[in-house]
């Protein structure tokens, strides 16, 4: 036995080791295999063994000492957890022997949480399973989990879109506060609040959107004068239904915005205000922000005024209708249209195509690329998809719509300290030396330009367009692009070329153009102030996109369901992104990605971080936009990726990019 001052030896020598190790702090990053890594605040990547990675959850802040294992190779123990922002995740109910776990659908976490038994709300083996973390694993890698709701069978219809939901913590039901502030909201108080509105219930004013759309937030009205026209866009008004951040207001923050998902949207703004009382329906006083707009013959913008009004919809259009007006043609619904629709559209198509002259001279067009619509069975899984095509009628309601942002941006800019704009910086930082030598070996007449400043840009941009050349270089660099950003001041949108923009014409659908209205009706109209400041702002842009990444996720996991009925015959499509372990096709005819793997070719490949190029076994090269032949390979079911590969045919081998260019 030691004596005391053995003991106190060892507790000063444990107190010494402590002081003097040298710790780093960090955030765990996960990976699909059992080992991880911590990305260091120094810049480093520190490799996480498994029985480390058992001891934390993927995201968590951590600090850890460096050790030196087998062979040199240095690994990472953990030494404390500082933050771990994983609170609730999905997973599957699983029962071994007598022990109750989840196992988790969480990317990167790749073990098991135990459930103990008051824990496990009635739950049975298989089900998909809402959950918290219980008990952090970093003490003795040994988590809890607790379920907070059974969302269902694996073959529950819709129970894909309930997962989603779940795994990106996305509610459904409004809090009963902002019901009770709903209870209040009628057509008498739309009346009400009409009453000493600007009255422009008599201009002809359309909605033009799919025949299904019920949350209707812009109108369009064009009259020609002596120097082009007047354009009129009408904006749906919930700013003024609703309290200053009140319930409604609050939940709206939350969502950000609304998310299409394939058959059953997630609105923003509740049902009573979004499809009933806001909405621009036809035939019906609705509260409306006007944007009176003079559009020059060349296109360029005039003055403009915002105002308070009161519109009466004079028809609710679908694109194909407005498109075959544009191009004249005159079956029976068209010429069913009273005549001043019909010279409405007539004069907007005018507007719009000099709107869109002078963008296409002095800004930038966001590239088409074709669109598809899913159509779903009575399971909400996917029936058929179908192509989306876009007409003129999308290119017009598109141009009304940028014009009248720009507008919104400038009166921001003029008459409100702090507000809300729409910037982009163009390039990723992180890749403009990759950009700057694809540049040298393909393009170095363009090396000269600043690309990180907003002329240069555009006008890198507006060169690569049509160049010639051995790789796609306009592809290559839409695909290095930064992100779009809030800001609260006005700064260049890059990616279209204009000096500031922002967005209020969709203020039913984005809680960002919902806020430029409170920002505008306190600026012009003696609103009450309503300031976002830089937390409210950050949060705001993590939640739309989150709320993308719903999206997409549920978007493809459907399609993951769908593609075995690709069957075995072979599908053309275009080289849509390449990676260093293969690359990503997309389809001509649905649209699905699929990612072929170079596991599966022969020889080795080598990928190119400047070309993106993918080169193998007699300069065989793969490379974005380019046209293959793939059949089915399957599904991974953990990632929820279609799987691709080559046809063993004639039609698979690619032609030479020199052919191509």
């Amino acid at each position: 036995m030691l004596n005391a001052d053995a003991l106190s030896q060892l507790r000063q020598l444990k107190t010494d080791i402590e002081a003097n190790k040298v710790v780093h702090p960090g955030t765990v990053k996960a990976t699909n295999g059992r080992f991880g890594f911590v990305a260091l605040d120094d810049g480093r990547d520190l490799y996480l063994p498994q029985e480390q990675m058992q001891r934390v959850l993927p995201g968590d802040r951590v600090e850890v000492t460096e050790h030196e294992g087998e062979k040199g190779k240095t690994y990472g123990q953990i030494d404390k957890l500082l933050e771990s922002p994983l609170k609730t995740f999905v997973g599957r109910y699983k029962v071994r022997g007598k022990g109750h776990f989840v196992a988790p659908e969480t990317p990167g976490l790749n073990h098991w949480l135990f459930i103990p038994p008051k824990q496990r709300a009635g739950a049975e083996p298989g089900d998909f399973i809402y959950c918290e973390v219980a008990k952090h694993p970093v003490k003795d890698g040994k988590g809890q989990a607790g379920i907070l709701r059974v969302l269902g069978k694996p073959d529950r219809s819709g129970i894909e879109r309930a997962v989603t939901l779940a795994q990106y913590d996305l509610n459904e039901d409004w809090p009963q506060d902002a019901a009770d502030e709903l209870e209040q909201l009628n057509e008498d108080r739309v009346a009400q609040l009409a009453e000493g509105r600007d009255d422009r219930t008599g201009d002809p004013f359309v909605t033009i959107d799919s025949p299904s759309t019920q949350d209707m937030d812009d109108a369009l009205c064009a009259i020609p004068n002596a120097t082009g026209w007047t354009l009129s866009v009408a904006i749906a008004d919930p700013t003024a239904l609703l309290q200053v951040n009140g319930p409604v207001e609050r939940e709206a923050r939350r969502r950000a915005t609304a998310i299409y998902f394939p058959g059953e949207p997630r609105p923003m703004l509740h049902d009573t205000l979004s499809t009933q009382l806001c909405s621009l329906v036809p035939d019906v006083l609705r509260l409306a922000v006007v944007c009176d707009i003079q559009v020059n013959n060349d296109g360029s913008l005039g003055e403009f005024s915002l105002k308070e009004a009161v519109i009466r919809s004079h028809g609710k259009l679908s694109y194909d209708l407005v498109d075959g007006v544009i191009a004249g043609r005159s079956d029976e619904e068209i010429q069913a249209l009273p005549d001043a629709v019909s010279a409405n559209i007539d004069q907007l198509a005018q507007a719009a195509n000099a709107l869109r002259r002078w963008r296409e001279e002095h800004a930038l067009l966001s590239q088409d690329r074709p669109e598809f619509r899913l159509r779903l069975d009575e399971n909400r899984h996917i029936r058929t998809i179908e192509p989306s095509q876009q007409n003129e009628a999308h290119r017009l309601v598109e141009e009304c719509m940028v014009a009248a942002n720009r507008c919104a941006a400038s009166a921001l800019e003029a008459n409100s300290p702090n507000g809300l704009f729409i910037t982009h910086p163009g390039l990723r930082d992180d890749r403009l030396d990759n950009i700057r030598e694809l540049l040298k070996r393909y393009a170095p007449e363009l090396t000269e330009l600043d690309i990180t400043s907003a002329e240069g840009f555009r006008e890198l941009m507006r060169a690569t367009e049509k160049l010639e050349a051995e790789v796609p270089v306009k592809s290559i660099l839409m695909r290095q692009l930064a992100r779009a950003e809030l800001s609260a001041t006005p700064a260049p949108h890059q990616g279209m070329g204009l000096p500031a923009y922002t967005t209020f014409t969709s203020p039913l659908r984005k809680y960002s153009d919902f806020q430029v209205h409170r920002l505008l009706r306190a600026a012009l109209w003696n609103g009450k102030k309503a300031d976002m400041n830089a937390e409210a702002m950050a949060a705001l842009q993590d939640a739309q996109f989150n709320a993308r990444r719903a999206a997409n996720a549920l978007e493809q996991w459907l399609k993951s369901l769908y593609a075995p009925q690709l069957g075995k015959q072979t599908h053309t499509g275009v080289i849509s992104r390449t990676t260093s372990a293969g690359f990503f096709v997309r389809l001509d005819s649905n649209g699905i990605e699929g990612f072929v793997t170079t596991r599966d070719m022969t020889g080795k490949y080598s990928f190119d971080p400047v070309t993106l190029r993918l080169t193998g076994p007699e300069e065989r090269i793969f490379q974005l936009d380019q046209p293959v032949t793939v059949t089915f390979a399957g599904v991974d079911a953990d990632k929820r990726q279609v799987q691709l590969k080559l046809a063993e045919t004639g039609d698979s081998e690619t032609p030479d990019p020199a052919e191509r260019s």
